[in-house]
């Protein structure tokens, strides 16, 4: 999941994994080591060494920042065949930002020197590793970019279009495919609580939007849209 300026659903960018040939998968697998995570579980801490990066072979991971004053802002949630680590893929200096499972989840750990060398004899892999980048990239760049010109309305509005799955008959309407809390939802725009309460408030006042509980249902996805415009 990342967000969008203009709350049109995204893909879940390129499976890295995916992008080599089951020989060259083996060899990955064979010269890293395999982990398991339990929901909670951090694959890594901001400020820790950096010693290489984690494929996400199962389940989904969050990477976010913690500001001075302690407050988090989300940065993206990573799927299977993602890898978290970057920017500094092959090892070096620390951990920018944390990522945590926030399910079961499985990696795969390559430390920086033996990725360097798999580099260098699986060109594919380098490539993999450069689409993985470039969306990434292209995430947070998103993100500055939203983070710097709209309000926090807009961005929880944009953020709600960007997570809804289409109504199955092409109509108007459509309902988040993932529950979020309120405090995930401002982590997700660096906001607050008491922001997305108020918000979501006011969408549904309009007949923006439904809830039950965490669940959310756009009512009127055009007229959401206009709103955040």
């Amino acid at each position: 999941l990342r967000l969008t300026e203009d709350g049109l659903p995204v893909d879940s960018g390129p499976n890295i994994l995916e992008l080599l040939s089951p020989a060259e998968l083996g060899r990955l697998v064979g010269a890293g080591r395999e982990t398991a995570y339990r929901a909670g579980d951090y694959f890594f801490q901001q400020g820790d060494a950096h010693d290489g990066i984690h494929f996400i072979r199962a389940g989904r991971v969050r990477s976010f920042y913690t500001s001075p004053s302690g407050r988090e802002i989300t940065l993206a949630y990573w799927p299977k065949g993602h890898f978290v680590g970057a920017p500094q893929i092959l090892g070096g200096g620390e951990h920018m930002w944390s990522s945590v499972a926030v399910e079961p989840s499985a990696g795969l750990w390559l430390p920086g020197t033996v990725l360097r060398g798999l580099i260098r004899e699986t060109p594919n892999l380098a490539i993999a590793l450069i689409e993985g980048l470039t969306y990434k990239s292209m995430c947070y760049t998103a993100l500055l970019q939203i983070m710097g010109t709209q309000s926090k309305t807009s961005r929880l509005g944009h953020l709600l279009l960007t997570l809804a799955a289409p109504a199955a008959d092409g109509g108007n309407s459509a309902r988040l495919h993932q529950h979020f809390t309120q405090e995930e939802l401002a982590n997700l725009i660096g906001s607050t609580r008491q922001s997305i309460s108020t918000s979501l408030d006011k969408f549904e006042k309009q007949r923006l939007i439904d809830r039950r509980g965490d669940a959310i249902r756009i009512l009127d996805v055009q007229g959401l849209r206009a709103l955040c415009d």
